[in-house]
């Protein structure tokens, strides 16, 4: 009884709390990133942090970037321009936060008053938590939740290599806490990067996994910022235009990877999800999908991908208006057809776009004995971070998470089935195996 009074108590008080949030936020002035964009935009970026006087710089990227050479053209640009440079290349994906302490004793040590994150979503997170607990001396775990900070990071620039978090205009850091399983999230207006390099040319090269689900994560920004209860006609804009382009540009980039013309388009495309759901905020894709990638080290991209459809399904009725004009937005349907039908119609052509570049349905790693814990969990994170269009209590959330649970057949797989295996594969793999000269593997 007292559980269902708590609950009854939390699904009544915490819609009221989000309002007055909404209002708080639409209020927050939010910096927004200059732009460099097109082939070469990175070493241009390089040559403007030179001339801005900063004297040593810490540029964070992972591995792979560093064994692949693709970080060398623009530390060659730094030195021309008589800026040091100290690297540090041991990023993973999810930012572990041993990795991140890592970093903050090195950015310490090397004494750089500029950061600049060159590689993927991951990357990008852990140069903005490196600058931010630096500066405050504090331990990132201490910064968890919004504006947990007294002082401003060093500047930081960033140069993403693929095309989906939009970290590179968020005032959000997702790190992870490999104890206990879970993913962390650091907000502050500060860590927005003063500067963003969009260089198609650094992501010709991702393997056709990866540009799928960081693609389709740039679409789950958009989307959930789309039918957020704090959008406003902003961040509509620059989802609805999101979205287009995401349609028009993902099966291009995920069938001709060194199509520069799509490329950047998508990196635009992730770019504007970011700075709409910098202020919209995103929903209860997210909330799942950071379960999946805590407990799992699931790809974000690719738990968001996965999740999507079964959530859109889950709010069609409450959200339908917002849908529809996402489906007039794309030409689908016919101006007399009902909203409920053109959201529905929507929903179809989300699912359509992500079996065609090769996204599972399933997840292989989830296990129905997990769904309980992740459900709750992911029911907390929305409850009280997300303005969603429709509330989840902890048995919807595990409905939908049965329904990603993997199938158990005797029978071998499809031709269908084993891409969409191969897919799932790949994306945890990222590129590792990567021919030379390709762009890194994703870090989201």
């Amino acid at each position: 009884m007292a559980q269902r009074i708590g609950e009854t108590a939390r699904a009544l008080a915490l819609p009221l709390a989000k309002k007055a949030a909404g209002l708080v936020t639409r209020a927050i002035p939010i910096p927004r990133p200059t732009l460099l964009v097109g082939p070469g935009s990175s070493v241009r970026l390089a040559e403007a942090i030179a001339g801005f006087g900063h004297r040593r710089v810490f540029v964070v990227a992972d591995p792979v970037l560093a064994r692949l050479g693709l970080v060398d053209p623009f530390l060659a640009s730094l030195e021309a321009g008589g800026c040091r440079h100290e690297r540090f290349d041991e990023v993973t994906p999810d930012a572990p936060i041993p990795i991140v302490e890592r970093g903050i004793e090195a950015f310490r040590a090397a004494r750089c008053d500029a950061i600049v994150a060159f590689g993927g979503g991951s990357v990008m997170d852990a140069a903005k938590v490196i600058g931010l607990a630096a500066a405050n001396r504090r331990d990132p775990r201490t910064l968890v939740g919004y504006f947990r900070a007294f002082a401003g990071p060093a500047p930081i620039y960033a140069v993403p290599t693929t095309a989906g978090t939009g970290s590179e205009v968020t005032v959000a850091a997702v790190i992870s806490d490999p104890e206990a399983g879970r993913k962390l999230v650091i907000a502050d207006t500060r860590i927005v990067p003063q500067i963003a390099a969009l260089d198609p040319e650094l992501m010709a090269g991702l393997p056709r996994a990866v540009t799928a689900a960081t693609g389709m994560d740039a679409l789950t920004h958009a989307i959930e910022a789309y039918i957020s209860g704090w959008r406003t006609d902003e961040s509509d804009r620059l989802a609805e235009t999101a979205v287009r382009a995401i349609f028009q540009n993902l099966p291009i980039a995920c069938r001709s990877g060194r199509d520069l013309v799509a490329r950047e388009r998508m990196a635009l495309a992730a770019t504007w999800a970011g700075m709409a759901f910098t202020r919209a905020n995103v929903g209860n894709v997210h909330a799942i999908a950071h379960q999946l990638g805590g407990r799992y080290h699931t790809p974000h991209g690719l738990a968001n991908a996965i999740v999507l459809p079964h959530v859109l399904r889950f709010c069609v009725a409450e959200a339908a208006p917002r849908l529809a004009a996402l489906a007039r937005a794309l030409g689908l349907g016919k101006a007399r057809d009902a909203e409920s039908a053109l959201a529905r119609r929507f929903i179809a052509e989300v699912e359509a776009l992500a079996r065609g570049i090769g996204i599972p349905e399933r997840l292989d790693a989830l296990r129905a004995s997990d769904i309980p814990a992740l459900a709750e969990a992911a029911c907390w994170e929305a409850d009280t971070n997300y303005p969603v269009p429709r509330r989840m209590d902890e048995a919807d959330c595990a409905t939908i998470l049965r329904k990603l649970l993997p199938e158990v057949s005797a029978k071998p797989p499809s031709s269908g089935r084993r891409r969409a295996a191969r897919t799932s594969a790949a994306a945890r793999k990222g590129n590792a195996s990567t021919a030379r000269g390709r762009s890194p593997r994703a870090t989201d």
